[in-house]
């Protein structure tokens, strides 16, 4: 079963801009659709953006025009640009396929706060 390696969050003052890489263990090339979710402290998980093997993309209202999600299927990667980073950014983000067909990774912590 694939698994996902997320890295690249970090702590960062709210307007700057973080760039989220996540590794497959495996092929994504057959995994139609991949998303970038996330979960913040006492709420439940969110998908924020998805990415369709044919680069289509698609955001929740709150990180339209803020977050580019990209993929790379030959490399097996997903990445997630985040800019103009709010407090309410702040939670620890997933990949996965949507919708998900496999285990969640760790994720990587993002927080946002001056």
């Amino acid at each position: 079963q694939v698994q996902f390696v997320e890295s690249g969050g970090g702590l960062v003052q709210p307007g700057g801009s973080l760039r989220l890489s996540c590794t497959a263990s495996g092929s994504i090339f057959s995994m139609d659709i991949m998303g970038w979710y996330r979960q913040a402290p006492g709420k439940q998980r969110e998908l924020v953006a998805t990415i369709y093997s044919g680069g289509h993309t698609n955001y929740a209202d709150s990180v339209k025009g803020r977050f580019i999600i990209s993929r790379d299927n030959a490399k097996n990667t997903v990445s997630l640009q985040m800019n103009n980073l709010k407090s309410e950014d702040t939670a620890v983000y997933y990949c996965n396929a949507v919708p998900v067909r496999a285990n969640w990774g760790q994720g990587t912590q993002v927080t946002v706060s001056s």
